[in-house]
């Protein structure tokens, strides 16, 4: 087995880095720019003036497009698009979290590429290229800020699909993590299951492993809730809060898979895709109601690995199925501390027969595909899962 790593984005870390933009924008040959963002927190904080400011020493002309709500729409997408062909726009400066980061890797497709944007992610049309995109992280969560994967919803059908490829992995990221001492308690909560979760689907893979890797995993795992839980208490921890951001960027880049099987498992995030393209919950909330039912469903196809990953993030003794039950017991008990869901009945969602059949459908391509690789998932398993998720 061959295990490949690649990690092209240039990374500025600490306090004060939003300020280097201008230079490395200069760095990066930028003509004009747009300036993508979500709400009204980045002009409140100040940080979009400082970015203006930044951009206009350096000479470098902007245009703005704002509006990026959680699960981004393909909507927005589409105007960016227009927007930067109307400008002449050659650089995309995404600021914001990961939503923010997956529509800018999204209008990169489409200014590059041409076309119907949403083929990319349809998966009618593969990318050859991309935009460059470089971004001021502000929330600690999806690890887009260096990963090769961007996920948009289309608002026609409520479809959430991904695309990836290293042509959208960001040119350079700016990471202070003083800019997510702000950041409402319920973001930082589903931010961290997000952290958790990209690095535990790599984890459950079904080839050859690697045991540093392993135990590498398992420490981000621990020392991800450990510093959640912290700044839930103490919102301007700076050492917690840059622990999580760093995390949040080490997740989702490909290191904790290299070694091991590099597809990971990823059914879990599937699953879920279609469960926020439907009802609209956040990322994070989803995970910590799949994960559990997902796992209940899968663990006898291995369970000594559920127990050393239960050793190695909790302390458990116990191996075989004991060890997997009580490794699952305790992530349950994890996700409770953070005030996750558990079930769709506990966030709000009674799922109709027919919803169900509807997220069967959306999940499996309409029948052209199964999920995952821990255990390979056909459509009645899939059921079987959001039956135990209800």
């Amino acid at each position: 087995m061959i295990s490949r790593y690649y990690s092209p984005t240039r990374v500025v870390f600490g306090k004060g880095a939003e300020e280097e933009v201008g230079k490395e924008l200069v760095l990066e040959g930028a003509r004009k720019v747009l300036i993508h963002y979500g709400g009204s927190s980045a002009e409140k904080s100040g940080l979009l003036d400082r970015v203006r400011t930044s951009l206009k020493e350096k000479n470098i002309p902007f245009v703005e497009l704002g509006g990026v709500k959680p699960n981004p729409r393909l909507g927005l997408v589409r105007e960016g698009i227009e927007l930067s062909k109307k400008e002449e726009v050659n650089y995309i400066l995404a600021v914001g979290g990961g939503s923010v980061i997956d529509s800018a890797k999204a209008i990169g497709y489409g200014l590059y590429n041409g076309g119907e944007v949403w083929d990319f992610y349809d998966g009618t049309r593969k990318p050859y290229g991309s935009t460059p995109i470089g971004v001021i992280l502000t929330l600690s969560a999806t690890g887009s800020e260096l990963s090769d994967s961007s996920v948009i919803t289309n608002e026609e059908g409520n479809l959430k699909r991904g695309c990836n490829s290293d042509f959208c992995r960001p040119r350079f990221a700016l990471l202070n993590p003083e800019l997510t001492y702000t950041v409402p308690k319920f973001q930082t909560e589903v931010g961290t299951i997000d952290i958790m979760m990209h690095t535990i689907e790599r984890f459950f893979h079904s080839g050859e492993g690697l045991d540093f890797t392993d135990r590498l995993a398992c420490t981000l795992i621990k020392d991800v809730m450990e510093k959640g839980l912290r700044v839930l208490e103490e919102p301007e921890d700076y050492d917690a809060r840059a622990s999580l951001m760093w995390a949040s960027s080490l997740s989702h880049n490909g290191l904790m898979a290299l070694g091991n099987d590099q597809r990971g498992d990823w059914a879990c995030h599937q699953l879920e895709h279609e469960l926020s393209g439907m009802f609209d919950i956040a990322h994070g909330e989803g995970l910590a109601i799949i994960f559990p039912a997902w796992s209940t469903y899968v663990y006898k196809e291995d369970p000594d690995r559920f127990a050393k990953m239960g050793h190695l993030v909790f302390g458990i003794e116990e191996k075989g199925e004991e060890g997997a039950r009580n490794t699952i017991e305790a992530f349950k008990e994890c996700f409770r501390k953070f005030e996750m869901p558990l079930s769709l009945k506990e966030a709000g969602i009674e799922l109709s027969d027919e919803q169900l059949e509807e997220l069967l459908d959306k999940a499996t391509f309409y029948g052209k595909r199964t999920l995952g690789a821990f255990k390979t998932l056909e459509r009645e398993d899939m059921k079987e899962i959001y039956l135990l998720a209800k």
